[in-house]
């Protein structure tokens, strides 16, 4: 049994990975280190409750203020690491301070990316990471509030849905040819922008941003067709950049994340990866992917604790990740590739559909709108193998086999 084991990054993998090391019965020292002022937490009510205001901060704590303090950390909350010394097996923080680990687990998760334009980073431009970030932009979300989100992902679609619902007047630009375009298929990329405007979000598809530029108490968005917008806020939503700076001085090995084995090891044996800053070999995806959702970094946190304590583990999952804006709740299961056939049940200009991807006679990846019963069905189905038919699968009279 090890002595001491350091996990970095105290967001939903780290808080994970500590409270599951006390779970399995570890009673060595567990120091937990991470760079915000907060208690671990989980992410994704940040742009939902946190930021209509129905939530405090608190809320989205991974669990109760006693049981965190039962897990007996030596706990560094707002505190920097600013190197790992893999050859001595330590860690250095901010002010000199090195601490000895037996085991490592490194969670440090990433960073929202900012615009890369002049004016990117002008007061009133933000992004939506943290805590901090959902608190600051809570208060922008006003009735009648011009806000410009660039970027038509997940995470600037549900802003736009936060912002639309408290009256703002809203405007997403997005320089791809449709909505998520990177991980859904055009039915879903379709159904979104109707969910949008639908409510009265304005959509502007292939548009990049040229610059932003202070306009008297607001802002000016220059596009590249030469339309100017104006705004009381920007919100960037163009994804996340892990933190691998630490890893990379360390040696590790990287590729477009910290590789790790399927049981959460780096290159390193002493030395475990978990949550957005790890990538793996994935059966379900054919290749190496860096999974960024809420559970991935819960059991991939769950998974590295086992691993440093020398239990068996083998962390694949089929890939999950659920979205959820105004009154719907999106959910994917698996990855869709150009190659397999797509199958689709119901009605998509109503909203009332799913659809399904397959590679042969087998279901390979599913997704839809408020269909979390049949689409954890889909799991089941996904994962056993089971021989599915198209025709079947398309009706929405027969139900999905349950074999």
């Amino acid at each position: 049994m090890t002595d001491t084991i350091i996990i970095v990054g105290a967001g939903q993998a780290g808080g994970w990975a500590a409270a599951t090391l006390r779970k399995e019965g570890y009673a060595g020292r567990v120091v937990l280190i991470g760079d915000e002022p907060h208690v671990p937490y989980e992410r994704p009510p940040l742009s939902k409750a946190v930021l209509k205001g129905e939530a405090e901060p608190q809320h989205t704590h991974l669990m109760p203020a006693d049981k965190f303090a039962e897990l007996d950390l030596d706990f560094r909350s707002g505190v920097r690491v600013t190197a790992i010394d893999p050859t001595h097996h330590e860690v250095e923080v901010a002010g000199g301070e090195r601490i000895a680990y037996d085991k490592l687990i490194l969670a440090m998760g990433g960073a929202a990316r900012s615009l890369p334009i002049p004016g990117g980073d002008l007061d009133g431009v933000l992004t939506l990471r943290t805590l901090a970030d959902a608190q600051l932009l809570k208060d922008r979300l006003t009735e009648h509030a011009k806000i410009v989100v660039v970027g038509g992902g997940w995470i600037g679609l549900e802003v736009a849905a936060t912002a639309r619902q408290a009256g703002a007047d809203v405007v997403v630009v997005e320089a791809m040819p449709r909505l998520c375009q990177r991980s859904v298929p055009e039915v879903i990329s379709d159904y979104l922008k109707r969910l949008h405007e639908g409510h009265g979000v304005e959509v502007r598809l292939g548009s990049g941003v040229q610059q932003i530029e202070r306009s008297g108490d607001g802002l000016r968005v220059e596009l590249n067709d030469g339309t100017w917008l104006e705004a009381d806020t920007v919100v960037a939503g163009i994804g996340l950049t892990p933190h691998l700076e630490l890893a990379e001085a360390a040696g590790l090995e990287l590729d477009g994340g910290i590789v790790v084995g399927p049981d959460t090891r780096t290159s390193d044996p002493d030395i475990f990866a978990a949550g957005d800053v790890a990538v793996a070999d994935n059966p379900w995806v054919g290749g190496r992917i860096r999974l960024e959702s809420w559970q991935n970094a819960q059991d991939q946190g769950i998974a590295a604790a086992k691993a440093a304590l020398g239990q068996d583990v083998t962390h694949e999952p089929l890939p999950w990740f659920w979205s959820d804006q105004y009154d719907v709740n999106l959910q994917l299961y698996g990855i869709a590739k150009p190659e397999h056939t797509e199958v689709v049940r119901g009605n998509p200009e109503n909203g009332d559909f799913l659809v399904f991807f397959l590679d042969g006679d087998r279901m390979v990846a599913s997704m839809g709108p408020n269909g979390g019963r049949d689409l954890r069905m889909t799991k089941r189905i996904i994962e056993r193998g089971i021989t599915v038919d198209p025709a079947t699968l398309a009706d929405p009279e027969i139900a999905l086999p349950k074999r």
